[in-house]
């Protein structure tokens, strides 16, 4: 029996999404401690109030609310929104794939913009559309002419990450209204709204087309459990709570949120601390040589290699060091490199381990002769 033949045959042909190695992994492999600063993860970890949550909740052996109740009641407080336009995902991809499959139709087309999320194409093919790329200029700004040319009966979504990842950079709302005028479904991804303060989620309201993403892997420290929420038109909202897992965001995720909204001076502060650090790191980056830095408004910076130094080998040095960056094997980023913010010592750490690499080294000295 030839189980191929039974497969969806885009399905075969696809190529699966490449996810990050967790810490206990990388450390194994290398038999030492290591800094990670390729998933965008959040330095200073979960507040410590989620610990005390977890370890007090009296009711694992029970499903959680399939209609995430408080989730929605403490998501109100915090959004200024109505809980009839949030639900909740198991992360914000678990909302990406939602959303696909409420819109699509073998064949429906779905606009990336990339560089930017990975999780846009694979999600698409997963739920059977087809993705038209149109790229970002030069300077990772949207090509709106683009975008619009782009359109045809067929196009169903558009997908916007604000801050862009990897990027960094914000969209504007001019921009992203008029993409909402067109009359697609345009998605706007604000997985690190915290660390930029601009949103479209008060907008929401007024559009039938409009939602917003958000996470609280990044700026709430929960990435392992698993939780993120949209901002949806009523109506949508209504119909993803129909269509989603009845039980998708488990009770110790349900548990995390809750204590970490209930501990938001703590959270702010490590916002404060991460935002001030971007800023350290990319100063320490200039000061090197040889590295353009692109302006960031998340809790990463992308820096590109001048004069062809390879990035995939400076990649590949750090890793040796035990510092862990993302490399991003795509045309548009092939000479460049993502690098998570982290604590103070992992920035001094990152700078002095690129200094001793010759081909930094090199550069460092004909910037500062």
């Amino acid at each position: 029996m030839d189980i191929k033949k039974l497969i969806r045959a885009e399905l075969l042909a696809m190529k699966g999404y490449t996810p990050l190695e967790p810490v206990e992994v990388l450390e194994e492999q290398l038999d030492r401690k290591v800094i990670k600063l390729d998933g965008n993860e959040n330095p200073y970890g979960c507040s410590p109030k989620v610990f005390g949550a977890l370890a007090n909740y009296p009711y694992y052996h029970i499903y959680p609310d399939p209609q995430q109740r408080k989730l929605g009641e403490a998501l109100e407080k915090y959004t200024g929104i109505s809980r009839q336009h949030i639900v909740c995902g198991s992360g914000s991809d678990e909302l990406i794939d939602l959303i696909l499959r409420l819109f699509l139709e073998p064949g429906d087309r779905v606009i990336n913009c990339p560089p930017t999320f990975g999780m846009y194409l694979f999600s698409t093919g997963i739920c059977g559309g087809k993705v038209i790329d149109v790229p970002r200029k030069e300077d990772f700004a949207l090509d709106i002419p683009g975008i619009k040319k782009a359109l045809d009966k067929r196009t169903k979504v558009i997908f916007i990450a604000s801050p862009n990842n990897p990027t960094g950079n914000v969209a504007g709302e001019q921009e992203l209204l008029e993409l909402v005028d067109t009359g697609r479904i345009v998605v706007v991804d604000e997985a690190y709204f915290e660390f930029s303060g601009t949103t479209m989620a008060g907008l929401v309201p007024r559009y039938p087309n409009l939602m917003v993403l958000r996470t609280f892997s990044k700026w709430a420290g929960l990435a392992g459990l698993r939780v993120g929420y949209g901002i949806f038109p009523g109506e949508i909202a209504g119909y993803l709570m129909e269509i989603k897992q009845p039980y998708n965001i488990t009770a110790a995720a349900q548990v995390a949120v809750l204590a970490s909204l209930g501990d938001m001076d703590y959270l702010r502060g490590n916002i404060e601390r991460i935002v001030a650090e971007r800023d350290r790191l990319s100063s320490k980056l200039g000061e090197l040589g040889g590295l353009t830095l692109y302006p960031s408004r998340a809790n990463f910076v992308l820096c590109s290699l001048r004069r062809g130094v390879p990035a995939r080998e400076i990649w590949q040095e750090l890793r040796k060091k035990g510092i862990f960056v993302r490399y991003f094997d795509a045309p548009r980023l092939k000479d460049c490199l993502r690098i998570s913010v982290g604590k103070p010592g992992d920035t001094d750490a990152l700078i002095e381990a690129l200094k001793t690499l010759p081909v930094i080294a090199s550069e460092a000295k004909q910037s500062h002769p």
